[in-house]
């Protein structure tokens, strides 16, 4: 998933930030002149983005050396050095802010990612990530909750077929909101995971009705409170994955996972 959409994203950044040039870069220092910078941790936390950013300087100079002292996943503390880099003093200086800002924001994901899944520790239970992401950044965030201890939702729209109230409501029910979506697998060949969203207890039961007729691979309980969760979770009965959504917080969110 991430491979060549990884490259590209890198290819976009620079070009935002370099342009046709670093031009302060190339007026005060030597095309030859060499250096050595390392990267160093100023807050505790759970470090995400090494493997981005070794990326990031092969694909500004591939000449670059990198050693590699702490590894994505890793608890970090201040003072900790996570990489050093030596090269061309220009091509380090072109590839700093882009490798300071992915590492940032990467590792700040992937910490606050981690004292959710801490909240979940011992329970059958995983967290999802979602498609609520920074545009054109979902390949980074994505990476970060996977590094933080959560696991990929659906990537995008296009590997995943998930039936919200939205398209429930157009499609005209649960009942027709799933056939037209199993018809559609058939007819375009595809092999999608088919996920539904519902709404309340008597939508869920219009689901579960279906299941002679209709594939459903994991259902979505929207915006249930603890009472019906509880009770959602006992009518499907371990009959298909289900997925608690909406109004969970962090104190809630244990007490949600332990409905099952």
């Amino acid at each position: 998933m991430f491979g060549s959409n990884l490259d590209e994203f890198i290819r976009l950044a620079l070009e935002e930030d370099v342009g046709d040039g670093d031009h302060t870069s190339l007026a005060t220092i030597p095309p030859d002149a060499t250096g050595r910078a390392r990267l160093l941790v100023k807050e505790a936390g759970i470090l995400a983005g090494v493997q981005v950013a070794v990326r990031i300087f092969a694909q500004v100079d591939p000449d670059l050396s990198i050693e590699i002292l702490r590894s994505d996943g890793a608890a970090i503390q201040p003072g900790d050095v996570v990489l050093t880099v030596a090269g061309r003093a220009q091509s380090i200086l072109k590839a700093e802010r882009l490798v300071l800002n992915v590492m940032q924001r990467m590792s700040g994901i992937a910490t606050y990612t981690r004292s959710l899944v801490n909240l979940l520790d011992g329970l059958p239970t995983k967290l999802l990530d979602t498609r609520k992401t920074t545009p054109n950044f979902r390949i980074c965030e994505k990476m970060a909750t996977v590094i933080g201890g959560a696991v990929n939702h659906r990537y995008a729209l296009y590997d995943q077929i998930l039936i919200k109230d939205n398209h429930v409501d157009y499609a005209g029910g649960i009942e027709a909101a799933l056939t037209k979506a199993n018809d559609y697998l058939r007819a375009t060949n595809r092999d999608l995971l088919i996920e539904i969203e519902v709404r309340n207890l008597a939508e869920l039961d219009e689901v579960l009705g279906t299941a002679e007729t209709q594939r459903v691979d994991r259902i979505m309980l929207d915006n249930f409170d603890l009472e019906n969760l509880r009770e959602a979770v006992r009518r499907v009965a371990g009959r298909y994955p289900t997925e608690a959504s909406g109004g969970i917080t962090e104190t809630t969110l244990r007490a949600y996972a332990e409905c099952g």
